[in-house]
């Protein structure tokens, strides 16, 4: 299956450019919307010359989440057969090594709240407001809701947010870490581009190794993180981007990387 209907895909040089793409629909979240994620996603994996992804919505809205029709029609056996399937969607972003940004403007409810929880980063327009209301439906969060809110925020606030059904605004949602950075709505694709940019500039390993390690040290033990950090320094500091990026800062010039 192509993608388009739902979604659009694009690049800005090194920054590869999701846009959930179907205003008038909400860019509510379908088996359809998944497919065609599911192919942006071999896309990027295919092309090695991508050093950030900007996830973001055209319209007035990021997303009002899960399709109610598709939920409507879902059955237990659909569910053991896919979800797995469904929660690699979701956790696919963690596993790319290069930094994954979400630019969230106007409603981000439900699945479309799982989906940028799966994501490095985090820009929120002033207009943005959060839910998940799966609770009020019969269920809970299965895309890595419970588990990746409850890292972010903490328990309680997740509890709050989960098992009340509460909606939150931008300043909140920064407030309690759910969002990094607040902008204004007309500032919001500037800021995610200016930033991914950034960090497209930099030595691939060294970004690398520090979304592997931040994600690590989130999930396990203190010496776990540490000896990692021991085994990237090693590989880094044999690598000819490092001595071209302290050479170039020596000599006051833009360095010149070549990923090795």
């Amino acid at each position: 299956m192509s993608y388009g209907k739902h979604l659009a895909f694009n690049r800005d040089g090194k920054i590869g450019i999701i846009t959930l793409d179907n205003a008038k629909g909400f860019n509510l979240v379908g088996s359809d919307f998944l497919y065609e994620l599911e192919e942006i996603q071999k896309e990027i994996l295919n092309d090695h010359n991508l050093a950030g992804i900007i996830i973001n919505a055209n319209g007035e809205n990021f997303s009002a989440g899960i399709d109610l029709k598709f939920l409507q029609s879902v059955s237990s056996q659909f569910i053991m057969d896919n979800l797995v399937w469904l929660q690699n969607l979701y956790s696919f972003w963690q596993e790319l090594p290069i930094p994954v940004i979400a630019a969230i403007n106007g409603l981000c409810y439900g699945s479309a709240t799982e989906l940028i929880l799966g994501c490095d980063i985090r820009i929120a327009a002033e207009n943005a407001k959060f839910s998940l209301p799966e609770v009020r439906f019969g269920l809970s969060p299965d895309m890595g809701g419970t588990t990746r809110l409850t890292h972010l925020v903490g328990i309680g606030q997740a509890k709050r947010l989960i098992m009340g059904c509460e909606e939150i605004d931008a300043e909140e949602a920064l407030r309690i870490g759910l969002v990094e950075i607040l902008v204004k709505k007309e500032a919001l694709n500037e800021r995610a581009m200016k930033l991914a940019h950034k960090m497209a500039d930099f030595p691939p390993a060294g970004i690398r190794f520090a979304k592997k390690g931040i994600n690590l040290a989130n999930e396990s033990s203190v010496q776990t993180g540490l000896l990692f950090e021991q085994s990237q320094s090693t590989f880094c500091c044999g690598t000819e981007d490092l001595r071209e990026a302290v050479t170039a800062f020596l000599e006051k010039r833009k360095p010149v990387f070549t990923g090795r």
